[in-house]
């Protein structure tokens, strides 16, 4: 039979994991909103779990209890649980639970400080509504330290690894750089929230394995790491759009017309530049894998342009040519 604790983990996880996974629907309208909602109640569950286990799972321990009178008037000496309109137990709230694990060291001000920022995102969503795209990067910033802090504490807490459900998956659905963030139409709501977050993160600590905010930023390089993320560029107008910067851009295609003929001749053997290499690379042009067409002006498409090349492309040139040993 489970305990109530590790009951407690499971459906934590369970609404982490449905949190991610609505934020990575690229259509979902509400999608920040959402996150916020579950990824707050899986943080209630989880420390709830975490109150649990240290209270030998009494479920008293997790009862709000209050003074009360007996009938001939006189206060009474015992406590009673105080209890909903409905009559089942108050808990303890989700504040309360996360400063008594702070003044046992469970938890740093980090964390504390990072939840605190994620409900106040959340409570504008719940009590109003948020319709400039700053709040989108806040949820980024902030919603990716408050995975990163769920993971570490099932870890933590309960040696429980979380690996398996690919949380790092999320920073990559939060990109959404075609839409400009402005603070100048910030209503005077959101303003108040984008400024406690700022002060908050003021507290990060770069040795803390816990963190406030995290910035995400994606680079292409090669990996060979089973857990590497997949990244494959398309022209489809629909995919997740990511910029690249100047220098992630020569990574990515290093190679000039004229750079690719000299390494070919180097690379190859038998390498000549004729018919047959152009009749091999013409048709690559096409793949954003292989060859990138950029425009001196990329608005006017009568502009002078240049081909860059990737290193894929060798990988099909060595099916044609000889390559030299050594």
């Amino acid at each position: 039979m489970k305990s109530r604790s590790k009951e407690l983990v499971e459906k934590a996880v369970a609404a982490m994991v449905s949190a991610i996974e609505i934020y990575n629907k690229p259509d979902f309208k509400y999608r920040e909103e959402t996150f916020a909602i579950l990824a707050i109640n899986a943080w209630e569950l989880l420390v709830k779990a975490r109150w649990l286990h240290k209270n030998n799972n009494k479920i008293r321990s997790l009862y709000v209890l209050e003074k009360y009178k007996r009938k001939d008037g006189k206060p009474a000496k015992r406590l009673r649980i105080k209890t909903t309109s409905s009559g089942n137990p108050f808990t303890h709230s989700l504040d309360y639970l996360l400063k008594k694990l702070l003044e046992t060291n469970d938890l740093s001000q980090a964390a504390l400080a990072n939840l605190e920022a994620l409900r106040e995102i959340r409570d504008s969503s719940v009590h109003f509504y948020n319709k400039n795209s700053l709040f989108a990067l806040q949820l980024q910033e902030v919603g990716s330290a408050a995975v990163k802090n769920f993971v570490t504490a099932c870890k933590s807490w309960f040696g429980v690894d979380l690996s398996k459900f690919n949380f790092y998956l999320m920073p990559l659905a939060f990109l959404n750089t075609n839409k400009p963030v402005s603070a100048v139409s910030l209503n005077k709501e959101e303003r108040n929230v984008a400024n406690y977050i700022q002060k908050l993160n003021l507290i990060s600590d770069p040795e803390d394995k816990y963190s406030v905010c995290i910035n995400v930023d994606v680079r292409f390089s090669r990996s060979k790491a089973s857990e590497a993320l997949v990244v494959q560029l398309s022209r489809d107008p629909n995919a997740i759009k990511v910029q690249l910067t100047e220098e992630q851009f020569k990574y990515r295609y290093p190679y000039t017309y004229r750079g690719l003929t000299k390494e070919c001749r180097a690379r190859y053997s038998d390498f000549k530049e004729n018919k047959k290499f152009h009749d091999i690379r013409k048709p690559l042009k096409k793949d954003l894998k292989y060859c990138i067409v950029r425009r001196l002006d990329p608005d006017n498409p009568k502009s002078p342009s240049k081909e860059w090349y990737s290193e894929a492309i060798f990988s099909v040139f060595d099916k044609h040519y000889i390559k030299k040993k050594g």
